[in-house]
C-alpha cells in the first residue's frame, strides 16, 4: 500500500487515481494523523501531496519529522517538496516568480525516479509560489526548469525524492511513468492494470437506496446520465428521473433527455418548467458564489416539491464527480475554489438522503463507465456543460436579454466548431458575456457594447487544461458572426489561460 498524506492539493486525489490505475492499493491520511497511520498500516511508500499553503504560513500543515527517518520511501510533490526542504534544514523561499502552468524540465542526472525518461527536456505542470533554493544536507539536485533551479531533488541513501511539479496531472508528459518508477523502482511494488468494477458499483448503489424510490436529478450532461444509468441497473423502476427546465441549459437539452430516457431506459422522465423561477431567483445577483448557491437551493426546492408526488421518495441521486467536490473544498486542508451548485451550493437542510455513485471518479472515468454500461456514444461523449448552466457564463446579473445573447453566441460557437470538424477535438467550447464594454465601429458610427470572450480548451480529467490552438480562420469566423449577429456585442477575445491558474469556467 502507498500512503498519500493530503496537504489539500486540488490534485491530491488524482495521485491516488493514477496509482489505482497501476493496480496499487492506496490510502489517505491528514498530516496531523500521518505518523500514527504509518505505524498502524505500515505502507511500502509515502507520498506528500501538494497544497495551497506556504510553509511559512501560520498554522501551515506539517508532519512529524520522524517520518523521514523510518526508512520508508518518500515522494514529495510541490508543497510536499517544500515541506521536506523546510523540515530537513534546506533553504525554502517565497518565489518572486511564481509558476502556474507548463514548464520544461531538464533532468540533471539519471535516478531511479527518472528511469526511462527522455534525455531531452520535457513538459511538466507547475502550480506553486514557494520554492527550494538550497537542498537539505545529503540531497542532490536532479531536475531544473528555466525559472526554478531546484525543480527535483533526492536523497538516494534515505530513499527520499521530491519534485516541484505535479506528475499526477495529465499535462506532465511522463508523469505516470514517474509515479510508476516510484512504485516499482523505489518502493519495490509490482503494478497491474486496474479495471473499474461495474457490478460492485451497482451493488453499492442498490444497498444505499434499498427499497426507497430515488429521485434522480438529470441535466442532460454526461455525469447525471451515467449516474442515472447506474441507479437504473441497481433499482430499476424505483428510479424517478427529473429534468428541471431552468432555461439555463443549451438549446435542445430537454429533447435529448426525454428521448434518451424513453428509448434507452424505457422510463418517462418528469419535466418541470421553471424558467421564470430561475430568472426571478437570480434577479439582482452578480456575485458568482451567490448565483451558484441560489441555483442549488432552487433545484432542491423543486426536487422536494416533486418528491411529495411519489410514495417513499427519500433519496436524491446526483451526478457529482470528484472535481466538483475538491473545488468546493472537499478535503481538510484544501482551498475552496468555487461552490459547485451540487456540492457547496446545496442548502444545509436537504430533506433527502444523497446518493452520488460517481463522487470518487473523474470525468474520463465517468465516460468510461458510461461506455461499459452501454450508453449511446452521443450521451457519453457529449461536451461538458456546467450544472448552473449559462448563469455562470454571464458575468454579472443574469437578465433575459443577456441570456438570449449568450445562447445565440453559444449556438454560433457550436455550429462553427462542428462545421470545421473541431467540436469533437476539444473538451469544452463556449462564449462568456464578460460584463466588460468597449468601443466599436458599426455602420461607420461609434458603437459601445459588451465584450464576448471565447473559452475553448483541451482536458481529460478536468484538473488541468490547455487552450485549443484553433486555426485563425475559424476564430475569425466565430468572431465575425458573433459581432454581426448577436445584439449589443462590440468585440470577441480569446482566452488562452491554462488551468492552473485559471479554472474551467470564468465564474
Amino acid at each position: 500500500m502507498i500512503l498519500i498524506i493530503d496537504f489539500g492539493s486540488q490534485t491530491a486525489h488524482l495521485i491516488g487515481r493514477r496509482l489505482r490505475s497501476l493496480g496499487v492499493a492506496i490510502e489517505y491520511a491528514d498530516p496531523e494523523d500521518a505518523l500514527n497511520v504509518i505505524k498502524t498500516k505500515q505502507p511500502k511508500g509515502i507520498i506528500l501531496s501538494g497544497g495551497p499553503a506556504s510553509v511559512y504560513d501560520k498554522g501551515a500543515p506539517t508532519i512529524d519529522q520522524n517520518i523521514f527517518d523510518l526508512g520508508i520511501p518518500i515522494l514529495g510533490i510541490c508543497y510536499g517538496m517544500q515541506l521536506t526542504g523546510f523540515l530537513l534544514k534546506g533553504n525554502v523561499v517565497a518565489g518572486k516568480v511564481k509558476e502556474f502552468g507548463p514548464a520544461m524540465l531538464h533532468v540533471e542526472r539519471q535516478t531511479p525516479l527518472f528511469s526511462g525518461l527522455s534525455g531531452k527536456p520535457f513538459q511538466v505542470w507547475m502550480s506553486h509560489g514557494d520554492k527550494v533554493v538550497g537542498v537539505p544536507p545529503g540531497f542532490d539536485v536532479i531536475g531544473s526548469t528555466g525559472d526554478v533551479a531546484i525543480a527535483a531533488m533526492q536523497n538516494q541513501k534515505k530513499h527520499i525524492y521530491c519534485v516541484q511539479f505535479h506528475p499526477e496531472v495529465e499535462h506532465t508528459r511522463f508523469g505516470v511513468l514517474l509515479l510508476r518508477n516510484f512504485v516499482t523502482n523505489i518502493c519495490g511494488l509490482t503494478v497491474k492494470r486496474e479495471r473499474i468494477n461495474i457490478p460492485q458499483l451497482i451493488e453499492t448503489v442498490k444497498k444505499d437506496i434499498g427499497t426507497a424510490n430515488a429521485l434522480c436529478a438529470v441535466s442532460g450532461g454526461v455525469d447525471s446520465t451515467v449516474a442515472a444509468a447506474i441507479v437504473a441497473r441497481a433499482v430499476g423502476k424505483q428510479l424517478v428521473p427529473v429534468y428541471i427546465e431552468s432555461g439555463l441549459m443549451r438549446n435542445g437539452t430537454k429533447e435529448d433527455v426525454v428521448s434518451l430516457f424513453r428509448h434507452h431506459f424505457h422510463i418517462e422522465p418528469v419535466v418541470v418548467d421553471a424558467k421564470e423561477q430561475f430568472l426571478t431567483r437570480l434577479r439582482g445577483m452578480s456575485d458568482p458564489e451567490q448565483k451558484r448557491k441560489a441555483i442549488g437551493a432552487l433545484y432542491i426546492e423543486l426536487f422536494q416539491h416533486q418528491a411529495k408526488k411519489y410514495k417513499g421518495v427519500d433519496v436524491l441521486v446526483q451526478g457529482t464527480i470528484y472535481s466538483d467536490v475538491i473545488e468546493s473544498q472537499g478535503t481538510r486542508h484544501a482551498d475552496k475554489i468555487k461552490s459547485h451548485h451540487n456540492v457547496g451550493g446545496l442548502p444545509q437542510e436537504l430533506g433527502f438522503r444523497l446518493v452520488e455513485p460517481l463522487r470518487a471518479f473523474y470525468k474520463d472515468e465517468v465516460r468510461n463507465i458510461g461506455k461499459l454500461l452501454g450508453l449511446p456514444p452521443k450521451a457519453v461523449n457529449k461536451q461538458v456543460f456546467p450544472g448552473p448552466g449559462y448563469a455562470i457564463r454571464i458575468v454579472g446579473e443574469v437578465t433575459s436579454e443577456r441570456l438570449d445573447r449568450e445562447k445565440q453566441a453559444d449556438d454560433i460557437v457550436l455550429a462553427e466548431m462542428e462545421k470545421a470538424g473541431w467540436l469533437k477535438k476539444v473538451y469544452m467550447s463556449f462564449p462568456i458575456m464578460t460584463n466588460t464594454f468597449s468601443t466599436a465601429v458599426k455602420g461607420d458610427g461609434r458603437f459601445y457594447g459588451e465584450v464576448v470572450a471565447l473559452r475553448i480548451i483541451q482536458s481529460r480529467d478536468v484538473m488541468t487544461t490547455t487552450w485549443a490552438h484553433l486555426p485563425y480562420g475559424l476564430l475569425q469566423k466565430i468572431s465575425s458572426r458573433i459581432v454581426n449577429e448577436v445584439p449589443n456585442i462590440s468585440r470577441v477575445v480569446y482566452d488562452i489561460t491554462t488551468k492552473p491558474p485559471a479554472t474551467m469556467e470564468w465564474e
